[in-house]
């Protein structure tokens, strides 16, 4: 089987959700992409998940193990190639360097606010896979464009 190994920082980090989508795929482990950083962008109350380079930072990632079917799942979830690009990142694996596959927006969209329904998918990922959420609250923050943005 050609399987590859893809991170998932957003929504597909929530295990129910993805199992649906991609019922093939398995989870390989957690690891993290460093000197980047999470972000929202897109739609007012309707902005996704991104990463972008940010030195210093680093995201959290679950490492999954997908198939040519599952791939083909989540380009058609994540919008590729025209909101989403992919891109071979490597991450540490077990102690190695491996690469692996992840999308990334596509430059030109505003930094926005992620749907409360969005945010708890993402949050309820984060909790199961026993990441820091203070990373998660830091994403929504950093990505308020001004005080209006926030309607607290």
């Amino acid at each position: 089987m050609n399987s590859k190994l893809y991170l998932a920082y957003g929504s597909n980090l929530n295990l129910e959700q993805m199992s649906n989508r991609c019922p093939t795929a398995k989870v390989v482990e957690t690891s993290q992409i460093d000197n980047h950083r999470l972000l929202f962008r897109g739609a007012h109350a309707g902005a996704v998940a991104t990463i972008e380079p940010f030195k210093g930072d680093s995201v959290p990632v679950l490492v999954w193990e997908i198939t040519p079917a599952d791939e083909a799942a989540l380009d058609r979830y994540e919008g590729w190639p025209f909101l989403y690009r992919k891109e071979t990142v490597k991450v540490k694996l077990n102690g190695k360097t491996v690469k692996a596959m992840v999308y990334i927006m596509n430059d030109g969209r505003p930094l926005g606010q992620p749907s409360c329904y969005y945010y708890s998918t993402i949050l309820e990922g984060y909790k199961s896979a026993g990441f820091d959420v203070d990373i998660l609250r830091k994403a929504t923050t950093d990505s308020a464009e001004s005080e209006e943005a926030i309607n607290e």
